[in-house]
């Protein structure tokens, strides 16, 4: 499964402590619950993908916490890094892909890579219909998994 960063700040933040999920910035509306359905989609796959972009991104985010939750941060990233296949997308050809102006260079990434075989699990709607919209097989909606689980 290959994942968008707000996923993948959500997963590492979850790891390393679930209490902060209710108090980290970029979390807003997400529970521990959220992050138990998140672990539970991810152990149905064998294998997570990333791609450079979305692990700046997701580094980005998570560095607004201040030390030392910020270092024990960063070594779940490095952590989901080692275990997690990253996928190469050249920047000029990410931005070939039509929802680029959009939606962004890391989103476009993931638009370039995203396939049935490597589905793109996102909790961003537009970038979710957008991986959807040539194959409804190659995106999950995380936030549909959410709403079933409350």
């Amino acid at each position: 499964m290959l994942l968008d960063a707000n996923v993948l700040v959500l997963l590492i933040v979850g790891r390393f402590n679930p209490g902060l999920i209710a108090r980290h910035r970029r979390l807003q509306g997400y529970t521990y619950s959220d992050f138990e359905v998140l672990e539970q989609l991810l152990r149905r796959k064998r294998q997570s993908f990333v791609t450079p972009q979305t692990l700046a991104e997701a580094s980005n985010l998570l560095r607004a916490r201040s030390e030392p939750e910020r270092g024990h941060l960063m070594e779940q990233l490095r952590l989901l890094i080692e275990d997690s296949e990253e996928i190469v997308i050249l920047s000029k050809d990410a931005v070939q892909e039509r929802q680029y102006k959009r939606l962004g260079l890391a989103d476009a990434a993931l638009l370039a890579v995203a396939s049935p075989e490597r589905p793109l699990l996102t909790s961003d709607l537009d970038l979710y219909l957008a991986a959807a919209s040539d194959n409804p097989d190659a995106a999950i909606h995380f936030e549909a998994h959410r709403q079933r689980q409350r």
